[in-house]
């Protein structure tokens, strides 16, 4: 079996992109390391090494891996037991003017970590992508629903009123801290460069006959032919694996948000006031047929427990990395760094899959303003006899007796909220009957909420998604359509 084919996951061939799952490939993998390979003789070349120009146009022209070479490779490896030089071997075959010269120099980690970085590098870019896009759709759904007002929830109980809208823009808040953490990640990777052994890059230093200045230049030509501005100045046989941990991180902390974002859907379902999207044929339970079950919203609320869990193997792994290396970070590192990716990538298009086809049921939500805004509108009802001429007292208990009248309606009988009968009913509040529909328009109790909602995806929401990279993302984005 090839090294690197438990990058393959189940999670890849199911529900990831093909970007994303062909990045974690062995095709991927392999043929980076020839580029690598390529990069370094170019290089090696430049300086004056005695590189004939027919091995460096042999290496280009067998980037890719055919499936024979596959084989080929892993008939080695087993022999071997070493993947690298097991491919060494077979780039050779391909490439037989370059045999002598592949991987010159280099230690099995200019491969393995350099092509590490690039898949890092490049799937953090994806997921900035689809990040964009998924901001883009909740946007677009906070702006429709900014005024309709809806009952806020504060530990889960009746809270002030705010807006369909209004709620969306706290998930999407969150959503831009993780476009920024993972542009910071991003923009802050190097790459490992030409490092030799320990680090010290003796074996360059001795191709280059004491040379220090060439074997600088060295590191700095593959690390431009390798797409990168800059490398990390000193390293160990390995990149540092803090770097795994910073770069897992703000997916760990995206995955935080999408757990939040699909828990608050699954409540709204509860309440029927809101639902993910549901097929006239989809079947939400084997033995409840009326059943809606919010499935989408609970696969991201298990993939971002999943996905946030993956943070702390990067912690551990790199905080045992003893002196220049141990190899007991590599197994762990094959199957955490894919699945994180590949799990965040799921995360956001099913996120983006449930933001396109949300169902909101504003009359279920104007009918549960309904049983509690009475409640919530006590003090402007005192406050509107007090202006009438009343007295603020006299009102307030008025009211509270009347209120709880009402509330034993409603928990003790399991009647409507009967509140306003009452008050229409009592002549003490015949001044204000008059003002009852204004006093408990929803709207007057939204406070700025619209304005929020404006205010926040015009400023924040779109000079965050005006940059090319993000515009070419969402005008390029297509509907998702999720298998179960």
């Amino acid at each position: 079996m090839e090294a690197f084919e438990g990058y393959q996951t189940p999670l890849s061939s199911r529900y990831a992109s093909k970007e994303m799952s062909y990045l974690f490939s062995p095709a991927k993998r392999f043929s980076t390391w020839r580029q690598l390979w390529l990069n370094l003789a170019i290089a090696e070349k430049e300086l004056g090494l005695p590189i004939p120009e027919q091995a460096i146009e042999e290496m280009k022209n067998n980037l890719n891996l055919t499936p024979e070479q596959f084989e080929i490779a892993a008939v080695e490896e087993k022999k071997r037991r070493h993947d690298v030089m097991a491919h060494v071997y077979t780039f050779g075959k391909v490439a037989p003017s370059a045999a002598g010269i592949i991987h010159l120099g280099a230690t099995s980690c200019y491969v393995t970590d350099n092509a590490d970085l690039i898949f890092l590098r490049e799937g953090l870019t994806f997921l900035i992508r689809a990040l964009g896009v998924l901001i883009s759709r909740l946007s677009a759904f906070a702006a429709q629903y900014r005024d309709l007002p809806a009952l806020g929830f504060t530990h889960f109980q009746p809270a002030q009123l705010t807006t369909v809208g209004k709620r969306a823009t706290l998930w999407i808040q969150e959503l831009l801290w993780d476009l920024r953490n993972l542009k910071r990640a991003r923009d802050d990777l190097g790459f490992r460069g030409v490092k030799g052994t320990t680090g010290t890059q003796a074996s360059f230093l001795t191709l280059f006959d004491g040379d220090h200045d060439k074997v600088e230049e060295l590191d700095r030509l593959v690390t431009k032919l390798s797409g990168f501005e800059y490398a990390y100045p000193v390293t160990s046989q390995t990149y540092s694996r803090k770097i795994d941990a910073d770069v897992l991180g703000p997916l760990a902390s995206l995955g935080a948000t999408a757990h939040k974002i699909a828990t608050d859907i699954r409540l709204l379902a509860n309440l029927k006031e809101i639902e993910e999207p549901f097929e006239s044929t989809q079947i939400g339970s084997s033995a409840m047929a009326y059943k809606r079950n919010p499935m989408r919203s609970e696969r991201v609320c298990s993939l971002s427990r999943h996905l946030m869990v993956l943070h702390q193997n990067a912690l551990m792994t790199s905080s045992v990395q003893w002196f220049e290396r141990t190899l007991d970070d590599s197994a762990n590192r094959r199957i955490t760094i894919p699945e994180a990716f590949l799990t965040a990538d799921i995360v956001l298009s099913t996120l983006q899959n449930i933001s396109e086809g949300l169902v909101v049921y504003p009359k279920v939500i104007a009918r549960r303003i309904t049983q509690e805004l009475p409640f919530m509108a006590t003090e402007n009802l005192i406050m509107a006899i007090v202006k009438k001429g009343g007295d603020r007292q006299e009102a307030h208990e008025k009211i509270r007796v009347l209120s709880h009248e009402a509330g034993h309606q409603v928990k003790g009988l399991g009647l409507e909220n009967d509140l306003l009968d009452r008050v229409r009913a009592d002549p003490y509040f015949e001044p204000i009957i008059a003002e009852l529909d204004s006093l408990l328009d929803p709207a007057s109790f939204i406070g700025r909420a619209p304005q929020q909602v404006d205010g926040f995806l015009k400023n924040w929401v779109e000079p965050a998604l005006a940059d090319k990279e993000l515009q070419d993302a969402i005008g390029g984005s297509k509907k998702v359509e999720l298998s179960v």
